[in-house]
């Protein structure tokens, strides 16, 4: 599988948008990358501005263009609404409730310690980023993984969890408790899912 390398600062800048959630990419330099970057913005057409849409969405979760039209199609196929079941989706791959649950300070060192087997759903060792995680499920740390440097530095630095995770900071063990509610993300940067699905329905 191809690996993203870019900047994800130049991203954020790029998009006008936190890929990172924290403001910090935007908060020295809040405009384009390049030499034309503080002074010329291209007006977008609409289906420029679902693009950017989706860009963002798919940079805050760190996953390629193929994962992410797959996702929405399966998406897609569920009953409600497409977008919101997008995102639920998204925020259920197990290395962003590695990230959540403060395992990880990003979601691409979220990725890393899936791929190399530090993680166990349920007890049994899970490798696949993309492993969707159901409500009720325990997520934890590999016994011989638990004294990480950068995972005990990880959970130093996380203060709060979001409402639906708990985490056992001590015995490095967390659970998903319930799917997130709609209005429970993206609450410091607004996001509409809806220029998502016009994106893919176009």
């Amino acid at each position: 599988m191809s690996r993203d390398r870019s900047s994800v600062w130049k991203k954020s800048r790029r998009l006008n948008y936190s890929v990172l959630e924290t403001g910090e990419e935007l908060s020295r330099r809040p405009y384009a990358p390049g030499q034309h970057g503080k002074t010329r913005r291209v007006k977008l057409t609409n289906y420029g501005i679902q693009k950017q849409e989706k860009q963002r969405i798919r940079n805050v979760y760190q996953v390629s263009e193929k994962q992410f039209a797959n996702t929405f199609a399966k998406a897609s196929r569920k009953s409600g609404a497409a977008g919101e079941n997008l995102l639920v989706m998204l925020e259920s791959r197990l290395d962003n409730l590695v990230y959540r649950l403060g395992l990880a300070g990003t979601r691409r060192g979220a990725r890393q310690l899936v791929n190399h087997g530090h993680i166990l759903v349920d007890g049994k060792k899970v490798d696949i980023p993309s492993y969707q995680v159901k409500p009720g499920s325990i997520i934890e740390v590999a016994e011989k993984s638990r004294n990480n440097k950068s995972i005990v530095e990880s959970l130093e630095a996380t203060p709060s969890f979001v409402d639906y995770v708990e985490m056992d900071k001590e015995n490095r063990k967390g659970k998903y408790v319930r799917y997130p509610e709609r209005n429970e993300l993206f609450q410091a940067q607004p996001i509409n899912e809806l220029l998502v699905v016009e994106y893919y329905n176009r």
